[in-house]
């Protein structure tokens, strides 16, 4: 092969800058790097927007170095969204490529002699994000399962053929049709939107000034995400009135609620729909005569029509139907209009991949006219700047659609770490992906989460329980960790939340976490809160370590620098004018990591542990060259330069 060496990589300055995602009518470097003993004929950028055709622009000789010569262009980012490029060089007769690695994570890219994926630039409209939420810890909450508000425990307006749990602490289950797998009742525990307000001077001590709730408004299910009527909330949870409660009394603690919307459909026993004909409006399945007929998508009326994921209980509405959005968005008194007069402070967005992206922009703009400092949030499980669904590059992050997303990429990369899937440097590489692609207002203000309702609970997982798929159903109500696991989960569940704290972006505790809930995916995700049998240590670790984060601005909002990926430690700064943290972790479950950690000019100074213990630095008191560090199995130290 004529090239002896041939460099890009998109994490350096000198070779892309500046690094990242940026704002749209932005000037780009680009640089690349080769050394051949043949003539270089010629060096050129392969470049395309979008879906727009491709543009080849021919790179300019620099200047040479000992390492080789270096050819250079600039773009301009004269459009929003997603830019794609790869290098062609010709020489000694042959045609060579350069392009992304084989994992598209960006930073140091592959030569080919066949046309190799590209790198991704994002290209975004500028925004800011309200630094309520920026500064904010959330708090997920499945409100059936929180907390009974009512003196003697009675359940609210229960359910025609539901089944009520005798008892708080029993395991929730499902009867269901067993060849369809139907539910046939559906369970309840009877927690309501008053337990809520009980329980906020807990969630204030905890440090939470953030609550996202599951679905809250009438719906035949416990989860709530087939809405009967989107304008009431579900009486088995209270009313519209002591729901407005709820959102003064948080603010009076200064805590924000933020709804689930669910709005790619909507139940079929509902008043849009009416299927059972429990409601006295026509629904659509009754009569294409109904208002709402327009709203669903009938292959033959009034049996066949789009389901979401082809559940027949939860027919597919149309988004961009005028009526719909209407009713939905633009009316004096549409849902969210109606609901942000209550006090509802943001919105995240179920299912966004099943909205149109014109959808989305309407909400914002209807969200940010009612209230500037409203917060929108979208259910995305990949990578959300460059997500493709049914065919199309979404535009979540272009700047006119979400401020954040759900973090499932995080969460992924924080446990695959933890549990030894992938070493530290691996850890590093995706993690800087995310960092590269996303633009800075998100990759700041991800909501951060490592449970939810849709996943099994993380201290199962970090208890090494087995495998979902190799335990008989019968088996997972009961699977409890041994005492030897739990240790385990529990360890390493608090350096997951520690990390989960320092990190950029807004952490989210879904509830019961912080007490030691267990469980395997819906139902067990869902147990009730344990309230008297918390994990009394754990809840007092998350108080401290939320109160860490609450504390220092640097931990909120500054700046994320990688300090070091090797094996079991990873360590990053976060910095914000005087406050500079250092956060170690060690994954190994085994082995003390004894480290030595080189400081560059901008980070040496008097160093001085803040947790897990407070202590003053020890001996000479000059600006520290390098940090000696000790870490115990499984344990993480944040440090603080005085």
């Amino acid at each position: 092969m004529a090239i002896t060496w041939i460099f890009h990589d998109t994490h350096k300055k000198e070779y892309r800058s500046p690094f990242g995602a940026v704002p749209a009518y932005e000037s780009i470097t680009l640089r690349l790097g080769l050394k051949t003993t043949s003539k270089i004929e010629s060096v050129i950028l392969r470049l395309w927007k979008n879906n727009d055709g491709v543009e080849n622009q021919e790179m300019h000789f620099e200047k040479s170095q000992e390492a080789g010569s270096f050819y250079t262009t600039a773009i301009t980012t004269s459009v929003v969204g997603l830019y794609w490029y790869y290098f062609v060089v010709i020489t000694g007769g042959k045609v060579y490529y350069y392009g992304n690695n084989n994992e598209r994570l960006g930073g140091l890219g592959l030569l080919r002699e066949q046309v190799p994926p590209p790198f991704q630039i994002t290209v975004y409209q500028d925004f800011a994000v309200p630094a309520w939420f920026t500064e904010g810890v959330m708090y997920q909450i499945f409100v059936d399962r929180f907390y009974n508000g009512n003196e003697q425990g009675q359940v609210n307006n229960p359910k025609k053929g539901s089944l009520i749990h005798g008892r708080w602490d029993d395991t929730p289950m499902y009867i269901k049709e067993p060849e369809t797998g139907a539910i046939l009742r559906w369970n309840f525990f009877g927690g309501n939107l008053e337990g809520i307000i009980k329980k906020l001077p807990y969630l204030k001590e905890l440090g939470i000034s953030v609550i996202y709730l599951n679905p809250i408004f009438e719906a035949p299910s416990n989860h709530k995400y087939d809405t009967a009527d989107y304008k009431k909330i579900d009486p088995m949870f209270g009313t519209n009135e002591i729901f407005r409660e709820l959102c003064v009394k948080a603010r009076k603690l200064k805590i924000r609620i933020i709804l689930d919307g669910v709005f790619s459909h909507t139940g079929s026993d509902s008043i849009y729909f009416n299927m059972e004909g429990n409601y006295p409006e026509l629904g659509a399945y009754q009569s294409p005569s109904s208002p709402y007929y327009s709203w669903y998508r009938f292959k033959k009326h009034p049996d066949e029509y789009e389901s979401w994921w082809g559940i027949g209980t939860l027919p597919n509405v149309n988004e961009l139907d005028p009526s719909y959005q209407k009713y939905m968005l633009e009316d004096k008194d549409s849902v969210v209009r109606y609901w942000m007069r209550m006090g509802v402070a943001g919105w995240r967005l179920d299912v966004a991949d099943e909205l149109p992206d014109e959808f989305i922009k309407k909400m914002r703009l209807v969200l940010k006219k009612a209230n500037p400092e409203s917060i929108l949030i979208g259910e995305v499980w990949e990578d959300a700047s460059n997500k493709i669904s049914y065919g199309e590059n979404r535009q979540y992050l272009w700047g006119e659609e979400l401020d954040s997303v759900m973090n499932y990429p995080f969460r992924n990369i924080l446990l695959d770490f933890i549990l030894g899937r992938i070493s530290a440097q691996q850890m590093h590489r995706r993690v800087m992906s995310l960092f590269e692609n996303y633009p800075p207002p998100h990759f700041y203000n991800m909501m951060n989460l490592i449970g939810s309702h849709d996943v099994p609970r993380v201290l199962t997982l970090l208890g090494e329980a087995p495998a979902e798929q190799m335990i008989h159903p019968k088996d997972k109500e009961k699977f409890r960790l041994n005492p030897r696991q739990r240790r385990l989960g529990l360890a390493r569940l608090k350096l997951a939340a520690l990390f989960q704290m320092c990190f950029p972006g807004v952490p989210c505790i879904y509830y019961g976490d912080e007490a030691g809930l267990e469980g395997y995916a819906d139902p067990y995700n869902r147990g009730t809160y344990p309230w008297g049998r918390e994990e009394t240590k754990l809840v007092s670790f998350y108080k401290k370590i939320i109160a860490l984060r609450n504390n220092y601005t640097a931990l909120q909002k500054g700046r994320w620098v990688s300090a070091m990926a090797e094996g079991d430690v990873y360590a990053f700064f976060r910095v914000a004018d005087e406050e500079v943290f250092l956060m170690l972790f060690n994954r190994n479950k085994e082995k003390e990591q004894k480290i030595t950690l080189e400081l560059a000019m901008e980070y040496r100074g008097v160093w001085k542990e803040v947790f897990p213990q407070e202590k003053e630095p020890e001996g000479q008191q000059d600006k520290q060259r390098s940090l000696k560090i000790v870490l115990q199995p499984l344990e993480g130290k944040v440090f603080m330069r005085g």
